[in-house]
C-alpha cells in the first residue's frame, strides 16, 4: 500500500508553482494546517498588509481579504511584510515554481550563485540564452516578481537569519548578504520587516550558541524527510582524503573562497527538520556563497514529497523509497573537483578513486594549517592540474590526460560549471572532451551541477541492482525504464546505489 506521506502529496502537487494558482485550493490547505504545503505557496492578508505562511498560527483571515502568491519575493513586492509568528522567510526550500519552467528554475540557480550581485538582468539572459525582455516576462508569469527582485529577496531574507541566529555585528551581517553598503542594507531590511536590523536583534530570542561552538553557525531548513545517515554513508565512501571528513553523523571540509581557505561541518539540528552548518573562515563577506554551495552540497531545497510521489510507481524502487524515505542526491562543493573525482573512478572501485584522489590532493593540493582533524589541504585548481603530472599518482596516461584537458578548459573559461546550461548541453560538451564519455558526463551533471533528470543508464552499479541478484540489466534497458522515472532521474539512481549496499560497496565506476 502507498505510504500516507505519497498520497498526501498528491493534493500539495495540484497546487501549481505558477501565477494561475488556485485560491480555493490554497485556502482549504490554510485551513489543513498540513506542513506539507509549506513554502509551496504565500497569503497576503490585504487588510493587515502582511502575508503568512500556510502553516501561520493565527485563525486565518475572511477568504475575500487573501491574496495568494507563489514565493516571498512576490508577496514582498506586492507591498506585504513578513508575518512576525510564522516567518514566511524562513520557510523551507523548495518554492512551488520549481519544475514550472527550465528556464526560470536556471536562472534563480544562476540568481543564487551570485549572478545579480555584480551584473544586471541583460547579463543575466544572455547567459541563459535568451533577451532580457523575454526573461521579465517569464518571471511574471511563474513567480510574479522580476529577477531583481529575487535578488533582493534572497540577500534581505538571508541578513535576517543572520540577526536572528549569529551574534555577528550588524555591519557583518550586511557584508555576509552580500549588500554593496550599509545604507542600501538598512534600506532593505525596514521596507522588508518595517524595523531596523538594530530593532530586529533587540527583539530576538536570546542567543543560544550550538553545542559545536567555532565559527559562524547558521541554520538551514530544508523540507522533511532526509535521509541523513544514507547521505553520510554515500559521502563517506566517496570522502577525498585530506580535503573531506565524514564522521559522528557530521560531515566536514576544506574549503576556498575569494582566495580564502577555510572549513565547514553541517550535521542535523536535534530533530528539528534543519542542518547546522559551522563555516569557519578568515571573514564573513562571503557568507551567503557559503551558504548557497551547503544547501546544493546536500539538495536541501528538494521536495521529497513530490518525487517520491512519482518514483513510487515504479515497482524496482517502491520497496527502496519505503525504506529509505527523504533521499537526496548528494551534490558537490565545487563541480570541478566533483568532475576530477569522476574521471578518477572510471574503470577503478570507489576505493580506488579515493586513494587516487587522496594522493592527488597531497601531490597538488594547498596545505593549510589544521589540528590534526585530517583537513590538511585545500584541492587542487584548475591552473595547477592543467600542467600536472599525474602519473606521479599511479594514474594511466589516457586519464591524465583528460583531467589535465578538463582542467585547461575550466582555467581558460571554455566550459562553466553553472545553470547557465541545460542538462543535455551539458553533457554534449563534457563528451567533447577525450576520455570523458556519458557516465561520467552525467554522474558530473548529476551531482556537480544538481541536474535532477541526470542519469548514468550505464552505470555497473545501476545495472546489478535492477538485475535483483541475477545477472546486470543491459545499459539499454535501463535506458528504456528510466524514461518513466523523468524529470527524477538522479534520484532514482540514488535510491538505487543506496539501496544495494552490496553493490555499492564493490561499484565500479565505468564510463
Amino acid at each position: 500500500m502507498m505510504s500516507e506521506s505519497c498520497q498526501t502529496s498528491g493534493a500539495a502537487e495540484r497546487i501549481k508553482g505558477t501565477m494561475d494558482l488556485n485560491p480555493a485550493r490554497c485556502y482549504q490547505a490554510i485551513l489543513s494546517r498540513d506542513r506539507r504545503f509549506d513554502g509551496r505557496f504565500f497569503t497576503g492578508v490585504v487588510t493587515t498588509g502582511i502575508y503568512c505562511r500556510p502553516v501561520c498560527p493565527v485563525a486565518p483571515p475572511k477568504f475575500q481579504n487573501m491574496r495568494f502568491f507563489a514565493c516571498a519575493a512576490a508577496a514582498e513586492t506586492a507591498g506585504f511584510r513578513p508575518c512576525k509568528r510564522c516567518r514566511p522567510e524562513t520557510a523551507p526550500g523548495t518554492p512551488a515554481w520549481v519544475g514550472t519552467s527550465a528556464v526560470v528554475t536556471r536562472a534563480l540557480r544562476l540568481i543564487s550563485e551570485g549572478a545579480l550581485d555584480d551584473g544586471n538582468v541583460g547579463t543575466l539572459a544572455d547567459r541563459l540564452g535568451i533577451g532580457a525582455r523575454q526573461l521579465r516576462r517569464l518571471f511574471a508569469q511563474h513567480l510574479g516578481a522580476s529577477p531583481t527582485d529575487m535578488a533582493r529577496a534572497r540577500r534581505v531574507h538571508f541578513a535576517r537569519s543572520l540577526i536572528d541566529d549569529t551574534n555577528l555585528r550588524i555591519t557583518e551581517v550586511a557584508l555576509a548578504a552580500g549588500f554593496s553598503s550599509i545604507r542600501q542594507f538598512n534600506h532593505a531590511i525596514r521596507g522588508t520587516f518595517g524595523a531596523s536590523p538594530t530593532a530586529l536583534r533587540q527583539r530576538r530570542a536570546p542567543h543560544r550558541a550550538p553545542a559545536k561552538l567555532g565559527g559562524v553557525v547558521v541554520r538551514l531548513a530544508y523540507r522533511p524527510p532526509l535521509a541523513w545517515a544514507p547521505m553520510l554513508r554515500f559521502l563517506r565512501m566517496r570522502a577525498i582524503p585530506g580535503v573531506e571528513v565524514v564522521a559522528d553523523g557530521t560531515y566536514s571540509r576544506t574549503i576556498e573562497v575569494n582566495g580564502m581557505a577555510g572549513r565547514i561541518a553541517a550535521w542535523p539540528d536535534g530533530d528539528a527538520p534543519a542542518l547546522l552548518v559551522r563555516i569557519e573562515l578568515p571573514r564573513h563577506d562571503s557568507l551567503i556563497e557559503v551558504v548557497e554551495r551547503v544547501r546544493r552540497l546536500f539538495d536541501l531545497d528538494a521536495d521529497p514529497l513530490r518525487i517520491s510521489e512519482q518514483l513510487y510507481q515504479s515497482p524496482q524502487l517502491t520497496p527502496l523509497i519505503e525504506a529509505l524515505p527523504g533521499v537526496r542526491v548528494p551534490g558537490a562543493w565545487d563541480p570541478f573537483e566533483l568532475a576530477v573525482r569522476a574521471i578518477l573512478g572510471q574503470q577503478v572501485t570507489v576505493r580506488g578513486a579515493t586513494t587516487l584522489a587522496g594522493r592527488l590532493v597531497h601531490l597538488f593540493g594547498t596545505p593549510i594549517d589544521h589540528d590534526g582533524d585530517g583537513m590538511t589541504h585545500l584541492f587542487p585548481h584548475p591552473e595547477t592540474l592543467a600542467d600536472a603530472d599525474l602519473r606521479r599518482i599511479g594514474l594511466p596516461r589516457a586519464r591524465a590526460a583528460t583531467i589535465r584537458t578538463l582542467a585547461a578548459t575550466v582555467a581558460r573559461g571554455g566550459l562553466a560549471f553553472d545553470a547557465s546550461s541545460d542538462v543535455e548541453d551539458m553533457v554534449t560538451r563534457l563528451c567533447a572532451i577525450d576520455g570523458m564519455g556519458p557516465w561520467t558526463a552525467h554522474y558530473i551533471a548529476m551531482r556537480g551541477l544538481g541536474q535532477p533528470d541526470a542519469f548514468p543508464s550505464t552505470d555497473l552499479g545501476l545495472r546489478r541492482a535492477l538485475g535483483n541478484g541475477q545477472a546486470p540489466v543491459p545499459a539499454a534497458a535501463v535506458a528504456r525504464l528510466a524514461e518513466a522515472w523523468r524529470p527524477w532521474r538522479a534520484y532514482a539512481a540514488m535510491y538505487l546505489w543506496l539501496g544495494d549496499t552490496e553493490t555499492t560497496q564493490t561499484l565500479k565506476e565505468a564510463s
